[in-house]
């Protein structure tokens, strides 16, 4: 295998096959020593993040091919905490796409004058760019198009299928009784050009509550694997 990339909660690899590799690590995002799905550094190290986001990220990813939505999942090794993946470029030098149920976490804290914490949201979408120096700033579907990162047809295309992939994850949730107040995603474009989900789809990106409590991690997957 041969390194790729070093990132906060995964390591990539190419395979002879053309095909890329993504280890899994138990490094969550956070501050303080608080796990955050939306944070851009590594808060904590949680023993087993790892294998429980892998086992997340096949079940969702499988239950997404049912419904014919573009991802980059071929398979997956739980044991040694490995996807396997064909290749994608991303938009730009990365995006997140959130998908929004409810005001919580930063929308919170930017429109705390208008929000109330827990409001219903209507499935609302927004984009940051990947930039840990600017503390990954939201960006508008307007400027995306004209500083050439992704396309305003693009734009609608990724929209759309965040809505669709949060709203089957969402319903997947609900019928283990739990609640998706918001979820991060990431997209590519594969060799031809068609825009799918990449990363992984797991705990450590959504944050999910169970009769008004917070769900963490590694009880969201024990609670959805059951």
């Amino acid at each position: 295998m041969k390194p790729i990339y070093t990132g906060k909660t995964k390591d990539v690899y190419g395979l002879e096959d053309g095909n890329y590799l993504l280890k899994f690590k138990d490094d969550v995002t956070g501050e303080n020593g608080v796990f955050d799905p939306g944070a851009n550094t590594v808060g904590l190290t949680m023993e087993g993040a790892g294998k429980a986001g892998l086992r997340l990220t096949s079940f969702f990813f499988e239950k997404l091919k049912e419904h014919g939505i573009p991802t980059h999942y071929l398979d997956a090794d739980i044991a040694a905490r490995t996807m396997k993946v064909v290749p994608a470029t991303v938009f730009g030098e990365g995006l997140e796409v959130i998908c929004r149920f409810r005001a919580v976490g930063s929308f919170l804290r930017r429109y705390e004058k208008y929000a109330e914490e827990g409001q219903p949201l209507d499935a609302f979408v927004e984009v940051t760019l990947k930039d840990d120096q600017r503390l990954d700033p939201p960006i508008s579907k307007d400027a995306l198009d004209m500083l050439g990162i992704l396309s305003a047809v693009e734009y609608d295309i990724l929209k759309e299928l965040t809505q669709q992939i949060a709203r089957i994850i969402q319903k997947q949730l609900a019928d283990k009784d739990m609640d998706l107040y918001d979820i991060k995603l990431e997209f590519g474009r594969d060799t031809n050009g068609e825009i799918l989900l990449i990363d992984e789809i797991s705990g450590g990106n959504m944050r999910v509550y169970k009769d008004g409590e917070y769900v963490q991690p590694l009880a969201l997957e024990k609670i959805m694997l059951a």
